[in-house]
């Protein structure tokens, strides 16, 4: 069976890999995402019931140039509850995140829509999203 069409992968560049590795395992815990492959500098990381699934992967460059996050980037990753939303904030506040929005409703977006921003030690911005039920 292949894969159906949609979104795959999402890969960010890092620096210190182990301090990404700590940042992300944290960070993703709490959304039930997992560690699942790992090889020289880099790190995969999705749900174990689909490990050939939407992957976040966490690497140096390919190119050998210092990682550096971009401008107008983010990656958002869904949460079932705002307490999810919650834990994934403390957990990256707790590994070396910083906070570019704490948990909260953001009312401009839609109703029920509960988010928090963090960025990782490497400076990549990341959002954890509740939207409310359809």
């Amino acid at each position: 069976m292949s894969t159906p069409p949609g979104l795959g992968y999402v890969t960010l560049g890092a620096e210190d890999h182990a301090a990404a590795q700590a940042f992300y395992d944290a960070a993703l815990a709490p959304l039930g995402l997992r560690r699942l492959h790992e090889f020289e500098n880099w790190t995969g990381y999705g749900r174990e019931d689909d490990p050939h699934g939407q992957t976040l992967w966490v690497c140096k460059p390919f190119d050998g140039a210092p990682a550096m996050a971009g401008n107008g980037v983010m990656v958002g990753l869904y949460a079932s509850t705002p307490e999810m939303v919650d834990a994934f904030h403390a957990a990256a506040m707790a590994h070396g995140g910083a906070c570019e929005g704490p948990p909260g409703l953001r009312p401009q977006y839609g109703e029920g829509w509960y988010a928090a921003y963090v960025r990782d030690p490497q400076g990549n911005k990341l959002a954890c999203v509740r939207t409310p039920p359809a």
